[in-house]
């Protein structure tokens, strides 16, 4: 059995195929992680859904901003922009059965290999947060997305404030921030004052700033974290970090991470992918 973790796909569902077809993907075998971002911006959204359905729990992936943009789109709450590709859902005679499948997906999952904990997330953690702090703000958000309150919640999400964690958050505000945390954070204060402006590469923080895993005293720090989100962030292959998204659908790689008998030993497999969109 052989455990992997991949990066964005963002509807590129050929690619997916060519790069589970390389690494030997076997349904009765192995356990993929899809790091979020499942769906838009690349050509057939619908077909990843159904690969993942189809695959039951050797295929486990959980939320980006993509995906809660196309429950959002759904649901009435967001226009899709010129450069969404959400038609392929949003028009499909199994609509449906597939929004129903992304709203029970979580916003962060955990996986124990070898004794050692795995946390994935989409985009980052808030220095605050322990791994198990991160779940627990998961399920929160994730026990709305369940429940006949997400049509509602969905209509107030979207927001840059409060761009702070604190405990004392209720209601609204302490969902949002979840969100933003898990899903759109790439840059933050020492004091974890989140960004949600800048998008460069970790090397070009803006004053003041700078990535969310290089902020002093991070409490998931001795614990190994995937994530995806930032394409001009690339591969980032560290001690307790991996960062698998490498811009498949600016015409970069698929990339997934396969693990050997411990975490620490690791081997990047990518699949080279046609240009959907170019950035910018």
């Amino acid at each position: 059995m052989a455990l992997y973790c991949i990066g964005d796909i963002q509807g590129c569902d050929s690619a997916l195929e060519r790069l589970l077809d390389t690494i030997g993907f076997s349904a009765s075998r192995d356990t993929v992680y899809l790091l979020g971002d499942l769906v838009n911006r690349g050509p057939d959204s619908a077909a990843v859904l159904r690969r993942c359905m189809r695959h039951g729990d050797a295929i486990r992936c959980l939320l980006g901003n993509h995906d809660l943009h196309l429950l959002a789109a759904a649901h009435g709450a967001r226009k899709p922009s010129r450069r969404d590709t959400l038609a392929s859902v949003l028009d499909a005679p199994d609509r449906k059965a597939l929004l129903d499948w992304l709203q029970q997906q979580p916003l962060a999952r955990t996986h124990a290999h070898a004794g050692q904990p795995l946390l994935m997330v989409h985009a980052g953690v808030v220095p605050d947060w322990t791994t198990a702090d991160t779940l627990a703000r998961a399920q929160e958000v994730n026990a709305v997305l369940r429940s006949p309150d997400l049509p509602a919640f969905l209509h107030t999400m979207y927001g840059n404030t409060p761009d702070r964690w604190s405990d004392t958050l209720t209601g609204t505000d302490r969902l949002r921030v979840i969100v933003n945390v898990l899903t759109r954070m790439r840059f933050c204060s020492p004091e974890g004052v989140m960004d949600f402006e800048s998008t460069e590469s970790a090397s070009a923080a803006p004053a003041g700033l700078m990535p969310w895993f290089e902020a002093p005293g991070r409490r998931t720090a001795g614990t190994l974290t995937a994530f995806g989100h930032w394409s001009t962030l690339g591969w980032l292959n560290r001690s307790d970090l991996l960062g698998l998204d490498t811009g498949c659908v600016w015409g970069g790689c698929l990339s997934a991470v396969r693990f050997g008998a411990t975490l620490a030993e690791r081997e990047l497999l990518q699949v080279h992918c046609e240009q959907a969109q170019a950035p910018g």
